[in-house]
């Protein structure tokens, strides 16, 4: 029986295309840029929860909802993930490719 040494991710690796189409009444996307970042345009809806904010400010989010984290490239979004998945949140979706994923699948930016 072969087992593997690597860690739990504690979330899942989701594209653009799945964020799209989520059609979770309660689900939340967080965008984990900076304020700057995201003025410049967003997913509709998207929250603004920079990365170096996450720890201090994820206690007023539920953790019992779908929760997809995005920024500028996936590397930002998935160190929020990890440490959303390490406090407790249940379902975190790590959106890979970023806002640049975004943007080359044709979706609407908001600003």
């Amino acid at each position: 029986m072969l087992t593997s040494c690597a860690p739990k991710l504690g979330y899942k690796n989701v594209s653009v295309q799945e964020l799209q189409s989520a059609s979770e009444p309660n689900r939340i996307v967080l965008d984990v840029r900076q304020p700057e970042e995201y003025l410049s345009g967003h997913v509709p809806g998207a929250r603004l929860l920079p990365l170096g904010e996450v720890s201090l400010k994820a206690s007023g989010l539920s953790k019992n909802v779908p929760i997809y984290v995005i920024c500028h490239s996936g590397n930002r979004s998935q160190q929020a993930s990890q440490t959303l998945a390490q406090l407790g949140f249940k379902d975190i979706r790590n959106v890979q490719g970023g806002i640049l994923a975004w943007q080359s699948a044709g979706y609407p930016l908001e600003r």
